[in-house]
């Protein structure tokens, strides 16, 4: 799994379609990371935020399987955890290998620290944030990571505002609410809108969302928001294959 020159290159490039000139000091720490700890724009294993690089979920499972972890052991720290608050935190050790004694991660979540979207997961968020912190630990990631922020949408960077579907004066893309819905789809689940607007003219069969109806936006939305919160990688996947596509057609 060795990182070619060209490997690199290639997600520099990609970086910088995505995010717009990064600058010298950034890009080089970009490349650091990846020829370090084997990550990848491409497969959404990082992302750039408020100035700064974020790891992902993803992309910590990924340096977890390259380094061939033994195993992620995690379990609720009761004494903080109030199901009726919505408050939880949880315990995780990695173990790099059998004979490794652990390296051990905390992570909580209530309704004060997650997204506004994400109220009613808080559980989920605290296992995951346990989890990346003790996977950091292990592998020596010293960078944040995504799901560790208590709201996204406050750090999205103004090149990906600025990316956003724009709001055309005919009421196109379903109306204010289903825009605004797909907005925040977009934000919460760190998509890149670029693509997510390629992928919504292919579902909807149409060269232009301006010529989708109301009804054929909703069901996007609604598709689209299922399968983001059910396999994010796949979804990443798909909307990749959108981008790949694109540059085959150009």
């Amino acid at each position: 799994m060795k990182s070619l020159p060209g490997t690199i290159q290639t997600e520099l490039d990609l970086a910088q379609e995505k995010w717009g000139p990064l600058g010298t000091d950034l890009l080089n720490s970009l490349r650091e990371l990846i020829q370090e700890h084997h990550l990848s724009v491409t497969h959404g294993d990082m992302l750039w935020l408020s100035g700064g690089w974020y790891v992902t979920h993803t992309g910590l499972l990924r340096i977890a399987r390259w380094k061939r972890c033994a195993g992620i052991q995690v379990s609720p720290v009761h004494r903080f955890c109030d199901r009726t608050s919505e408050r939880w935190a949880f315990k995780a050790t990695v173990y790099r290998s059998k004979a490794c004694r652990g390296f051990v991660g905390y992570g909580d979540a209530n309704p004060a620290n997650v997204s506004p979207l994400a109220h009613g997961a808080e559980m989920r968020v605290a296992e995951t944030r346990a989890v990346n912190r003790a996977l950091r630990k292990a592998y020596g990631i010293g960078i944040c990571s995504v799901e560790e922020i208590g709201s996204l949408p406050e750090l999205q960077s103004p090149r990906e505002s600025s990316k956003l579907p724009p709001q055309p004066a005919n009421g196109s893309y379903g109306g204010p609410r289903v825009r605004d819905r797909l907005c925040q789809i977009i934000r919460q689940y760190q998509l890149d809108a670029s693509l997510v607007k390629s992928y919504a003219t292919d579902f909807c069969g149409v060269k232009s969302l301006r010529e989708a109806t109301r009804e054929q936006v909703e069901n996007f939305v609604t598709h689209l928001a299922d399968w983001a919160e059910k396999d994010r990688n796949a979804l990443l996947c798909q909307l990749n294959s959108c981008l790949g596509r694109k540059e085959g057609a150009a």
